[in-house]
């Protein structure tokens, strides 16, 4: 009985801590200490578990901690029915989920149990858990985003990747990319996977910085061209919000 006493004691003291960055950006281990009135040996051992579940993001150089990728994944399955800004899609068979760049490719996390394709699950899953899936960066509506949205020279990098496909036409890709950011939100269709598609916004923080991709996929039966440019508003708002959450 005791042992479950900790446990919850341990999950609260933990709790207490996401919650001291409702009212900041950023904090150093003693800000933290004292917002939520525990020692320090305490605070540091709950941030390691908080930062090792990427929940927390702790700045190596500045020793100053603030919140991590993981919520951001929280977040895009949030839904409210009197906000719209939270609703992120609308149908079934698809999901939203953050994506970033990992050097010549995109990292976002992919639901084993389903895949994007509308129930069947690919090669190496596992029924109800989820992976890191990672795709070059000149195929699918995340990658469009993070090379549009990235430093001129790294909107390069793509044309230059060993598997850049020998029918692929650089001029026509630059062009796309220009469209991309013009309009706000990239789509795709089958580039990934057969029978899927996807439309994706820019996550950006404090200076117009990319920080991520914020995607809705699904089965493009259903996730048709004419639903992704309604659903772009929306996941803009949505983007626009988790933003803020960085620096």
């Amino acid at each position: 009985m005791e042992e479950g006493k900790l446990t919850v004691r341990a999950v609260e003291r933990a709790l207490d801590i996401l919650l001291c960055f409702t009212e900041a950006e950023d904090l150093n281990l003693t800000e933290i200490s004292a917002r939520v009135g525990l020692h320090k040996s305490t605070v540091h051992r709950l941030l390691a578990s908080l930062e090792g579940k990427g929940f927390i993001i702790r700045d190596q150089a500045s020793e100053r901690y603030r919140l991590g990728f993981r919520i951001w994944e929280l977040s895009a399955n949030l839904t409210h029915s009197d906000d719209p800004a939270l609703i992120l899609f609308a149908g079934d068979g698809a999901s939203a989920r953050p994506g970033r760049r990992d050097g010549k490719s995109v990292r976002a996390r992919r639901d084993g149990a389903r895949a994007r394709t509308g129930g069947a699950e690919q090669p190496g899953d596992s029924p109800g858990c989820s992976h890191r899936a990672r795709s070059p960066l000149y195929v699918g509506a995340s990658s469009k985003i993070l090379v549009a949205f990235a430093e001129p020279a790294a909107q390069q990098e793509p044309l230059r990747d060993p598997e850049w496909p020998a029918t692929g036409d650089p001029s026509a890709f630059l062009r796309r990319l220009e469209e991309v950011k013009a309009l706000g939100y990239a789509t795709s269709v089958e580039e990934r996977e057969p029978g899927a598609a996807a439309v994706a916004v820019p996550i950006m923080g404090r200076g117009e910085r990319l920080v991520a991709a914020l995607a809705v996929s699904g089965p493009s039966n259903r996730l048709t061209p004419r639903q992704m440019k309604e659903i772009a508003p929306v996941l803009m708002e949505a983007s626009r919000r988790m933003g803020k959450m960085v620096k």
